[in-house]
């Protein structure tokens, strides 16, 4: 009989409660403290930051680490690790799920386009810089792994989720001791330099006279935006949420069987399909949201079963959770033999992203630019949430096309980056081929993006 006072059976549910509570705490000092809310750092990653101190405390004290003490049911870390890999792919799901009302003008559709192209050339560029650096590190450090620096685009592009995906297949598969933690870490940097650099560019728009000040409000919503015209109602037999979490666990319980059979089939590959949890989690949820829309267009399904605003919570809420676990989950004993090189990966990571966004917002989108950059500059450092934060500072209303240019622009960011994933795990065998193919892609990718400056074609074609 399990022991219901044992605490492995309150392990999980008493860390799930302590990250929550970081994230509270976080959200209090930053109503509290000035500084810290004119920073824009999100409360999950400051949540984060607070429980990696707060650890690295508790060994100096104690000289045992606080997550593998036996109040978290002796597996803390691992349940970190957990936590942040299924939140990743639950709130990518939650947000497929959405209704989303596609730009028709050949205008917006190239602005949508260009905005997926630049974020594949980010994440290229990133992944140029990252793995140059690291292997210049590796010739100067003894063993030091070569492909570390192809971490930096998934950290900084892709954010905690798949920064500890590729840390765990280097760590796992290719000896990358302190993979896990290093990808990580980088992602934590990546939150930093949104933060830090986006209140430092818009205290420079500020200065110019270029930033209206930001009037305190509250968002006040309208019953349209929490239920549609021909929603089932918020309660009946079953509650909508729970409705809406049906949905979005059956898509991620599909998921798991596909990756199952998927490793079957070919085994070498089992932790690399396991890897893409998030993306084949998508491609189910936009199969079943397919389904279900073809199902109500015929009359069979007669009602709206899926609710935006209640997606929408779930969807932030998980990632929320990813953030916080993620940052939380850091070794720091693990990266004091190579903070030096995370520092100058993080530094270089944050300059590129800034100058490279800078300019082809600059370029490209000269009529909403400051917009553009800010959005695309915390997206691609960040996450989607920390490039509205910082969009919502310069567009309150969102009256830009730039909010809609990040959501739209996920079809052919996917499109061009899938190869870039799978190429990345080829980097730990042969990173001078990979740094070679991320530059030669980065050039081609640039061609396309700025095609109607080189070859004088039509914007809209």
């Amino acid at each position: 009989m399990e022991n219901f006072a044992d605490y492995n059976v309150w392990g999980g549910f008493l860390l799930v409660s302590v990250l929550l509570l970081a994230v509270i705490t976080a959200n209090t000092l930053k109503r509290m403290i000035k500084p810290l809310h004119n920073s824009l750092i999100p409360a999950s990653v400051l949540g984060g930051l607070i429980l990696l101190l707060i650890s690295v405390l508790y060994k100096l004290i104690f000289g045992q680490e606080m997550l593998e003490t036996y109040f978290f049911g002796t597996n803390g870390w691992s349940n970190l690790e957990i936590i942040t890999y299924h939140s990743l792919a639950l709130g990518f799901i939650a947000t497929t799920f959405k209704s989303q009302k596609a730009a028709t003008s050949k205008k917006r559709l190239t602005e949508i386009f260009n905005t997926g192209i630049t974020t594949v050339s980010t994440y290229l560029l990133q992944g140029v810089v990252g793995l140059s650096i690291s292997i210049a590190a590796a010739m100067l450090v003894p063993n030091f792994f070569k492909a570390a620096g192809v971490l930096l685009p998934f950290g900084y592009g892709q954010g905690t989720g798949q920064a500890l995906n590729y840390g765990n297949i280097y760590e796992t598969e290719f000896g990358f001791a302190g993979g896990k933690s290093f990808g990580l870490s980088i992602a934590a940097m990546g939150f930093l330099s949104a933060s830090i650099g986006g209140v430092i560019y818009l205290n420079i728009l500020k200065k110019k006279g270029q930033l209206e000040e930001l009037a305190a409000k509250t968002d006040m919503l309208s019953a349209s935006d929490i239920q549609g015209s021909n929603e089932i109602p918020m309660q009946e037999s079953m509650d909508k949420i729970t409705i809406q979490l049906s949905f979005t666990t059956t898509a991620y319980l599909i998921t798991f069987l596909a990756m199952k059979y998927l490793s079957m089939l070919i085994p070498g590959m089992r932790s690399v399909i396991f890897g893409f949890n998030f993306l084949l989690g998508v491609i189910i949820a936009s199969l079943m949201k397919a389904i279900i829309r073809n199902l109500t267009d015929r009359h069979i399904i007669h009602r709206e079963y899926i609710n935006d605003f209640l997606m929408t919570r779930i969807s932030n809420f998980f990632f929320d959770l990813m953030v916080v676990s993620g940052i939380a989950a850091i070794r720091i004993n693990v990266l004091l033999d190579s903070w030096f090189v995370l520092l100058v990966l993080g530094i270089a990571g944050f300059v590129v992203t800034f100058i490279y966004n800078h300019y082809v917002a600059k370029k490209l989108f000269p009529e909403y630019k400051k917009e553009q950059f800010l959005m695309m500059f915390g997206m691609l450092t960040g996450t989607a949430g920390t490039g509205t934060i910082l969009l919502r500072e310069v567009d309150h209303e969102f009256q830009t096309p730039a909010a809609d240019n990040m959501v739209y622009q996920n079809f052919p960011a996917i499109v061009f980056g899938f190869p870039i994933m799978l190429l990345a795990t080829v980097a730990p065998v042969k990173p001078y081929m990979c740094l070679a193919i991320f530059a030669g892609l980065f050039i081609v990718l640039n061609l396309i993006l700025f095609r109607s400056k080189i070859f004088g074609t039509k914007a809209d074609t």
